[in-house]
């Protein structure tokens, strides 16, 4: 398969498997840009492995992270409240698309890693072998960051500040 053909064929995919790790359909367009420039220049390498989709998966994700590292500081990210608070469109007043905002809100609020963590996870289906070989960390590792990030929604949707409740482990199952 070319290059060519396998664009037309997966980016749908891709960009909504970056948007789901960025939170911004826009900076998802951006990231996965700029990871299927790079693989252009080696998709005959890529093409020959034995899963070139998860190839470009884990580049987008790698690509997200050191973009969020060089992101200029004096960029700042307009979301849905700066827009409302300056006057603008206000969010969507029905019970689900308001749950629906505060959601992805705390889950944009989430480190770049405990994020891409969450998105492999529960979006992609990866096990934590897999999530591990993405983010090139331990499967423990891969497994503190989806907890970590679970137990600050948790806190966050029970409606305490995550500095209030201590971020401890979840008791142990009873057999």
């Amino acid at each position: 398969m070319t290059f060519e053909e396998f664009i037309i064929a997966r980016l749908p995919a891709l960009l909504r498997f970056a948007t789901a790790l960025t939170g911004d359909p826009h900076r998802a367009e951006d990231v996965v840009q700029d990871a299927l420039v790079k693989a252009q220049r080696r998709w005959r390498r890529i093409a020959g492995t034995q899963a070139p989709e998860a190839y470009l998966k884990r580049m987008i994700t790698n690509e997200y992270l050191s973009w969020r590292r060089r992101r200029s500081s004096g960029e700042v990210p307009v979301t849905d409240g700066t827009l409302a608070a300056a006057g603008g469109p206000a969010a969507d007043s029905a019970d689900h698309h308001a749950d629906r905002h505060v959601l992805w809100a705390m889950v944009r609020a989430l480190a770049p890693k405990q994020r891409a963590a969450l998105v492999l996870r529960y979006y992609e289906d990866l096990s934590y072998a897999e999530i591990s070989g993405v983010l090139g960390c331990s499967e423990a590792t891969a497994r503190s960051h989806v907890s970590h990030a679970l137990t600050i929604l948790r806190v966050d949707v029970a409606g305490q500040s995550p500095d209030a409740a201590p971020l401890s482990r979840p008791a142990a199952k009873e057999a």
